[in-house]
């Protein structure tokens, strides 16, 4: 199970979560819910053990605990099989002494009875601990995360970002382990991959609490609700839409109930005003100050705030934008690209789409000259001017820095006043500036990378994955903004919304090429 009580945690005079109780039984499915920076992956790091409360207790009980983090964290150098195999310490750690052994059994090194009879008892407990499945168990988490079946031999530093996310999934998944903490487990994944999470996890015996902004995702997975709001949960018993309808229909009857406790206080207010200085009713005057003064007011529901900014394009490029001109990329013996070619124009929003390690990433960021391509060349316009944002560009931030250093680093100069302004549209106002990056949730510091990045000064948007770890709100307004944004954009994503509310051209990435799709097929190609 996993559990807080009364549990608090600050980061310096931001206070994240106050007196936070709430439980979560064996076996049961919760998703954890509520707006970007409000405490979220702070109770997932505390459940685990790699954070403590300020005050209260929280962690979990009745077995072990697999977490996936918003960082893959992963050994580059690692096998992708070796790096699974780290989910199962013990496990390895016989199977290394068991190859120590049978190779002084074969050297003819040391007493023979004696290591034989060492390597009989290795056999058992290996078999005691299920050994001899867990590659069978690893091949079939990896098959259902889409690994093709040579990768387990690959270096875990030779996958895409996106595929490095999956391995770290995979590793969570793979020892099913009693307790499981997902902090946005379907951010790199494409339909076919979501759907076979989904169905795993609903079958999955442990005790399971997601952290994700996917509400189809929870409609298939989760049995409960925790709505973080205000340093607080409220908990709802069902699915995402359950709890969209009891959260709708609570707040409905608060609004309703303080609409009509302050008709009841305008009613006698009223009262006390019209006969307060007449001796005969000073009685019931008194009484009703001393009623109303015990009464606790209810409040209004309030909207969160939501980000508010536009992209503005910085001056006018020629009518040919880039030029791609027979470019191909491999790393080592992975061939990626082969002989892409492409034409950009001004205005024009171009998308890539295709599978996890298709080759979008790095055909991007051959565009914004990030890296060289094995061949092939890249031809920009001479008033172009590219602005890169990568879909890791979260984790290139500073820790230590504030979010008002980190802007300041890239502005040019620009006086704290207007860099403020544009924080203020990224929901950073008055301290929150000064909140070290180091304490911030995973979409907020999506948020200080969006600012970051559009405070600069470009016509062309290079964009990789932008929407990745956004909440709904600031998803749909950062869509918004590439719609009506006046310059050109080329962009990958998996997300439906860029592919068919911003996208005039979309070319799906595969097997080395780049196609252009028809309009038609726009949405097969981001599933496939």
């Amino acid at each position: 199970m996993l559990y807080a009580e009364a549990c608090s945690k600050s980061f310096g005079a931001h206070d994240v979560l106050t007196d936070l109780s709430f439980s979560l039984g064996e076996g049961e499915h919760a998703g954890l819910v509520g707006p970007n920076g409000g405490g979220k992956s702070t109770i997932l790091r505390l459940l685990s053990g790699e954070m403590k409360p300020d005050y209260g207790t929280a962690g979990h009980r009745g077995g072990a605990l697999g977490y996936l983090r918003q960082e893959a964290g992963l050994e580059s150098d690692n096998t992708l099989l070796a790096e699974l195999w780290l989910a199962f310490p013990e496990a390895r750690a016989v199977e290394l002494e068991l190859e120590e052994v049978a190779a002084k059994i074969g050297d003819g090194d040391g007493d023979l009875d004696e290591l034989i009879e060492l390597q009989a008892t290795l056999f058992d407990r290996f078999e005691h601990m299920d050994g001899y499945r867990i590659e069978a168990r690893i091949g079939r988490v990896l098959d259902g995360l889409g690994f093709e079946p040579d990768d387990p031999q690959k270096l875990c530093g030779e996958f895409s970002g996106g595929w490095q996310m999956r391995i770290a999934l995979a590793k969570a998944l793979v020892r099913r382990p009693e307790n499981l903490l997902l902090d946005e487990p379907t951010n790199h994944l494409d339909a076919k991959t979501r759907t076979w999470l989904s169905e795993e996890l609903q079958e999955y015996p442990g005790t399971i609490l997601i952290v994700t902004h996917d509400g189809a995702f929870l409609d298939k997975v989760a049995t409960r609700i925790f709505d973080l709001r205000d340093k607080k949960i409220e908990t709802y018993f069902g699915n995402y839409s359950k709890y969209q309808e009891q959260k709708a229909n609570r707040l409905k009857d608060q609004d309703q109930a303080a609409s009509r406790q302050e008709r009841e206080f305008v009613k006698q207010e009223k009262f006390i005003e019209r006969f307060r200085s007449k001796a005969s009713k000073a009685s019931a005057v008194q009484s009703r100050e001393r009623a109303l003064a015990k009464v606790d007011r209810l409040e209004h529901t309030r909207k969160e705030a939501e980000v508010n900014f536009r992209l503005q394009a910085t001056g006018r490029t020629e009518r040919d934008v880039l030029m791609v001109k027979h470019v191909g990329h491999a790393y080592e013996e992975n061939v990626v690209l082969v002989d892409v070619s492409l034409h950009v124009e001004r205005a024009q929003k171009v998308v890539f789409v295709g599978p996890n390690g298709s080759g979008k990433s790095t055909l991007l960021r051959i565009i914004a000259q990030q890296m060289a391509p094995s061949e092939g060349v890249v031809e920009w316009a001479e008033r172009a001017r590219p602005g890169y944002y990568d879909q890791h560009q979260d984790e290139a931030l500073d820790p230590e820095r504030t979010v008002i250093e980190e802007v300041r680093g890239v502005a040019g100069g620009k006086p704290d006043v207007e860099l403020r302004t544009v924080l203020g549209q990224f929901l950073f106002t008055g301290d929150s500036v000064f909140k070290p990056i180091g304490v911030l949730s995973g979409g907020e510091r999506s948020r200080v990378a969006l600012a970051k990045f559009l405070i600069q000064p470009t016509n062309v948007l290079l964009l990789d994955e932008p929407t990745n770890h956004l909440d709904k709100t600031t998803r749909r307004k950062l869509i918004e903004a590439l719609t009506h944004y006046e310059g050109t954009i080329v962009c990958a994503s998996h997300d439906a919304g860029i592919v068919d509310g911003v996208a005039t051209h979309v070319y799906e990435v595969k097997d080395g090429a780049a196609n252009e799709v028809l309009a038609r097929r726009r949405l097969e190609a981001v599933e496939a």
